[in-house]
């Protein structure tokens, strides 16, 4: 098991997604969302869905998630290994402008996540004790490997319940 963070092993905002994960065990979070039924259940035309005319697409939603988890994986690998200098922040509207995701189709977003999911669990998966609890900066907060590995699942969560509750 690894144990839940501690109040600093990441800013607080963050919180907001660790929160998200009970028990001590992100890896069988990550694995489970794996086979999230919402993803499934979103057929093409529903993925261009937006609730309001400024906010994304369920597309540019999942999409945002997928991204924003390779983002997250890299810190983890970044301090897990021993890095120490500081990433630069990531900035989601950049991201999100960049990726054009309603031109992707909702079936390979669907594909990309999973594909970007197993690799993140090989990554916690294969982690030496030690990197859990080693730490870096990036968006000039500090992050602990451990704290990375509940915020990826609990991101993931964050968004989900955001798509049932505004979008379906």
């Amino acid at each position: 098991m690894i144990p839940r963070p501690a109040a600093d092993d990441a800013a607080p905002y963050y919180f907001t997604y660790i929160n998200q994960i009970t028990g001590d065990d992100p890896l069988a979070a990550l694995e489970a969302q794996l086979d999230e039924p919402l993803l499934s259940a979103i057929s093409e035309e529903k993925s261009l869905h937006r609730y309001a005319p400024d906010k994304w697409s369920i597309r540019q939603v999942l999409n945002h998630v997928t991204d924003t988890e390779r983002a997250f994986a890299f810190r983890a690998l970044w301090f897990a290994r021993g890095f120490e200098t500081p990433l630069p922040s990531y900035d989601q509207t950049v991201s999100a402008a960049g990726a054009r995701a309603d031109q992707v189709s909702w079936a390979a977003h669907v594909e990309e996540f999973r594909r970007v999911r197993l690799a993140t669990i090989s990554l916690f998966g294969n982690l030496p004790a030690e990197a859990w609890t080693r730490s870096g900066i990036a968006s000039d907060n500090r992050f602990t490997v451990r704290a990375l590995a509940y915020i990826v699942p609990g991101h993931f969560a964050h968004h989900v319940g955001v798509v049932r509750e505004k979008y379906l």
